[in-house]
């Protein structure tokens, strides 16, 4: 047994380092640790309870859209109030805009350069890949940078700026969209659009959306093997044998998101599980949440009957660094569901929402480094014509915001997605100013470590089998099932 340890690692949003146990060619053990500690958590406590909203979107430069709705949502909750339908289309035109643009970045500037290595320099595509997606060379990968940067200027007029879009409130937007306004994003949506289908996936959104099967997936990709980027990339899938490797605790957990006037989601909630006799879908519970701190630099909670810590509940979560702790390695938490591990992601939302080619895709390879990939991709397709119509059914002139005085003492909940997962505000206000208040964020489900009773996290579990090539330091394989799941390690450390 060897040990080998990974990191600092490029392409990843803050600091991420993983050490493996390696023997007889493959991965045995991993051990994820986020080395950097940020300490938000703790620089919100005390202050006015809305002064979180100037706060929590500085947490990350990447994901700030979706940790604004997660806390205008929690003090919208504290408040007992609800967005009107223009407040609530014009946040989820936001929220998907950040959240279609990180899947974006993700496939072409984050998981397919690794196809760019030099240790797949004898395979017959990989020139191919490298006209595409070398780092600030690939054409591909060029055209998909201009087309989110083109992408984000939607946020300019629904939100005034990105990042840290500061127009999200708990009653809703502050931003009102005019007629005018809402001709120019439609055309915005349009290029987008023309983007998608010309480039990822060289057919229409609603063709892609409406595959169903594996066996409608491969005939679509037979038809023409290499038109458009995701066909290229189900040709390196199925040659490097992606849909085995990184395989994941079989549940996942999904906050659902875009939530519509009539009270739905537009992807619903749930945390989806392998059984035996086949999946199911579980109601969502988020009483059933808490954070286990065993493993990590961070005060655990207090002792129970048979002596070990309790893992807590984010109302009554602890944020409390002790750099010192024996057996830790990370400043991560280890969250828990129902006291089970979860991953989330894309993968949950379209395991939970129930569709059919995921579901099936899954079933066959499990949740996978390509059923991870091909959920964002899908997601990709589903989403943007829910855009198109949000941004119909706006109604100029109509309000965008109500009025949210927030009590003196109370708490709320705020969930929502990101691109990367689940991700929860849960804050706790007395006199006025926050008491408390606790983030779990996306990665902090999927590279949680170890909890008290040394069940790896669902990253740790996924790099379990990997293979380690004679002589590789950076394994190309650990690097696909990391980026898989695309942490987000400030996020993580918030």
């Amino acid at each position: 047994m060897s040990r080998l340890i990974v990191g600092p690692f490029n392409r990843v949003e803050g600091d991420l380092e993983v050490t493996l146990d390696v023997a007889d060619g493959a991965v045995r053990a991993a051990h994820v640790n986020a080395p950097m500690y940020r300490g938000f958590e703790q620089i919100l406590h005390g202050k006015l309870a809305h002064d979180a909203l100037v706060f929590v979107p500085r947490i990350c430069g990447i994901c700030s859209v979706s940790q604004s709705v997660a806390g205008a949502r929690a003090l919208a909750d504290l408040a007992g109030v609800r967005p009107p339908p223009n407040g609530q289309h014009a946040i989820n035109l936001m929220l998907a805009t950040e959240n279609l643009a990180d899947h974006l970045t993700h496939f072409y500037a984050f998981f397919m350069p690794d196809f760019c290595r030099p240790v797949y320099a004898d395979r017959p595509w990989h020139g191919e890949a490298r006209r595409r997606y070398l780092p600030e060379h690939g054409v591909q990968t060029r055209q998909a940078l201009a087309a989110r940067q083109r992408a984000f200027t939607l946020l300019g007029t629904l939100g005034g700026k990105w990042p840290h879009t500061q127009s999200i409130e708990p009653g809703g937007s502050t931003r009102a969209i005019d007629a005018a306004e809402r001709v120019r994003l439609r055309a915005k949506l349009r290029e987008w659009r023309a983007f998608l289908e010309q480039q990822l996936f060289a057919d229409t959104l609603e063709r892609v959306s409406g595959l169903d099967s594996l066996a409608g997936l491969w005939r679509w990709h037979a038809a023409q093997p290499e038109a458009g980027d995701l066909r290229f990339f189900l040709t390196l899938a199925r040659d490097t044998g992606l849909a085995g490797l990184g395989l994941g605790p079989g549940r996942c957990l999904s906050y659902g998101t875009y939530p519509q006037p009539d009270g739905t989601l537009a992807l619903p909630a749930g945390v989806w599980q392998q059984q035996p006799g086949g999946a199911q879908v579980l109601a969502l519970q988020p009483e059933a949440i808490s954070e286990d701190a065993s493993r990590s630099w961070l005060e655990s909670g207090p002792a129970g009957a048979e002596g070990a810590a309790v893992a807590l509940h984010p109302w009554s979560g602890l944020t409390r660094p002790a750099p010192d702790k024996a057996d830790a390695y990370t400043w991560n938490k280890a969250p828990r569901w129902a006291g089970q591990v979860v991953e989330t992601g894309a993968l949950a939302r379209q395991l939970v929402a129930g569709q059919p080619l995921v579901c099936e895709a899954v079933a066959l390879h499990g949740c996978s480094v390509l059923t991870r990939v091909l959920a964002r991709a899908l997601e990709l397709a589903q989403v943007l014509p829910l855009m198109e119509r949000w941004l119909q059914a706006i109604q100029p002139g109509e309000a965008f915001c109500v009025p949210a005085p927030l009590p003196d003492a109370g708490r709320g909940m705020g969930l929502t997605e990101a691109a990367r997962g689940s991700l929860g505000h849960w804050v706790v206000v007395q006199q006025g100013r926050i008491a408390n208040y606790q983030i779990v964020a996306p990665t902090s489900w999927n590279f949680a470590p170890r909890d008290a009773a040394g069940v790896p996290g669902a990253l740790e579990q996924a790099l379990v089998g990997a293979p380690v090539r004679a002589g590789e330091d950076t394994p190309v394989a650990v690097q696909h099932v990391v980026r898989s799941f695309d942490p987000c390690m400030v996020c993580t450390v918030h």
